[in-house]
């Protein structure tokens, strides 16, 4: 069998060209080397969001089709994107508020915003976002964005490309690519270290942080297009406010900070942006990282936030194109899309840069510039379509939370909204039949069997990392015991996979 497309890497980029090509009806096979999202699509600051600080660098195209994608997006996944609403105090020593009173008149309008409140002043003296901060800040705006559970949007885009019959491998490694009579042979290496030979008519590579990795070493060119890898790192704190508004922080270099409600009991704190060089698979957030983050927020919060406050970190590479500029925070976070025909020769598409906010988009423009190989290739069709389990309005996120309450009233209402939250109408299928506690098996904590089945067999998730750090953040909730036992439950599976390839 040919595929028409073989897609390398299993980020929101490469899910989301594997999902917008199998719903036009190519044949896709998609090879990711680790988890779904294992690498930049897992470690972003999780904000749907146009980026506002982008119009400083006259990115207005970026910025009008995030803003535009924000809307698409929370309608397509109420369950995983939802509203938020920041908060950007004035600093009297930074920018000037005429200067953002006029990027965040931009912000409201250059989207077409539908949905989403427009922006508002904020008496800082009186409103309740202003007791956690400093006295000296005073005056404030308070304008829409939107949060995303970044690594199941993942997920659910693998879900629906192979709901219309995409193939979709983890923990598989294409090691080889070559262009043999018009097409792609593909080697591709099985965690078990099982080879097998794939063929395709194009082939694209999502490879993320490994893009350029790709084109060297697996592809064959002797001169790859290079990418600037810049490290964005976050720390999770102690909550450190009770209200539910995000703060967006201007920092003296010019940069700016985020302080996002996050988990219930926590606050997110990000993001830095550094050049990194150096493997691509295990970006760490440094001492001085953690510094400029504490330090940053501290100089608006009144109760200084410390080392002792963190509970968590992790860090990420953006895979950004390279165009030159000077410093880390003013490279382009706009995609590039990079086609490569030699005459009579397979197609190759690779692409740079891209934030998780224009990922549908990037894929439409990828399946665009595709399009003259596959004239069978249907129209554009994922701007009106949902994701799995969002195929409800979000304005009746509460209600479907209630009645998903009383239905299943053996569990507690914050499990029930947890696992809304992250499975939407799916939830109903998940838990078809149970009537009392014990038909969810073994619990682990506010996990339970029922659920690690379902994540096992229709999620691609293989350990209990993938479920603990990617499918959810359950993670920061569950204790040490409760971790340890959802691993001993994996580790039967592991043992009887090891004994089968010994025996084999």
């Amino acid at each position: 069998m040919i595929h028409d497309l073989f897609v390398i890497g299993g980020g929101v980029n490469g899910c989301g060209i594997a999902r917008d090509a199998a719903g036009r009806g190519l044949r896709v096979f998609l090879a990711e080397q680790g988890d779904l999202a294992s690498g930049t699509s897992s470690a972003s600051t999780k904000l749907i969001h146009g980026g506002l600080r982008y119009l400083e660098h006259y990115e207005f195209r970026l910025v009008r089709e995030a803003l535009i994608e924000r809307e698409v997006l929370l309608k397509a996944a109420p369950h995983i994107i939802w509203p938020l609403r920041f908060v950007l105090p004035h600093h009297a020593g930074l920018r000037p508020r005429p200067v953002l009173r006029l990027g965040l008149f931009l912000y409201d309008h250059l989207g077409g915003r539908k949905i989403l409140p427009p922006t508002r002043s904020v008496n800082l003296r009186s409103d309740e976002t202003g007791k956690p901060l400093k006295e000296e800040y005073t005056h404030g705006y308070e304008y829409s964005d939107c949060w995303v559970e970044d690594s199941r949007l993942v997920v659910l885009n693998a879900r629906d490309a192979a709901s219309k019959g995409a193939e979709i491998r983890t923990r598989t490694k294409c090691t080889s690519a070559r262009r043999i009579d018009g097409t792609w042979e593909l080697t591709i290496r099985a965690e078990s270290g099982l080879e097998e030979q794939v063929r395709a008519k194009v082939l694209v590579n999502a490879g993320g942080p490994w893009v350029s990795q790709v084109l060297g070493e697996v592809v064959g060119r002797n001169d790859p297009d290079k990418i600037r890898m810049v490290k964005g790192s976050h720390v999770v704190v102690d909550k450190l406010y009770d209200h539910d508004r995000c703060y967006i922080f201007q920092n003296a270099d010019g940069r700016i900070c985020f302080a996002i409600p996050y988990e219930q009991n926590y606050t997110l704190i990000g993001t830095t942006d550094e050049d990194h060089t150096g493997d691509p698979g295990s970006p760490r957030i440094s001492d001085g990282e953690t510094d400029y983050l504490l330090a940053a927020v501290s100089e608006y919060f009144r109760r200084p936030v410390t080392r002792e406050h963190i509970r968590w970190a992790y860090a990420g590479i953006r895979p950004l194109y390279d165009d030159g500029a000077s410093k880390a925070q003013e490279a382009t976070r706009d995609y590039v899309l990079k086609l490569d025909q030699p005459q009579n020769g397979a197609p190759l598409l690779s692409v740079f840069g891209g934030k998780i906010t224009t990922f549908r988009k990037l894929a439409e423009s990828a399946l665009e510039k595709l399009a003259p190989f596959f004239p069978q290739m249907s129209r554009p069709w994922t701007a009106a379509a949902p994701l799995p389990g969002g195929d409800f309005s979000y304005a009746d996120v509460d209600q479907r939370i209630a009645d998903l309450s009383r239905k299943y009233s053996f569990m507690t209402p914050r499990n029930v909204r947890r696992i809304f939250r992250a499975y939407g109408t799916d939830a109903d299928v998940m838990f078809d039949g149970a009537r009392f506690a014990q038909d969810m098996g073994r619990s682990f904590g506010p996990l339970t069997e029922r659920e690690v089945h379902w994540l096992v067999n229709k999620e691609w998730a293989r350990g209990a990392d993938d479920i603990l750090w990617r499918r959810s953040k359950l993670g920061l909730h569950l204790t040490q015991q409760e971790q340890d036992d959802l691993r001993e439950h994996f580790a039967p599976q592991r043992k009887s996979k090891s004994r089968k390839r010994v025996e084999g």
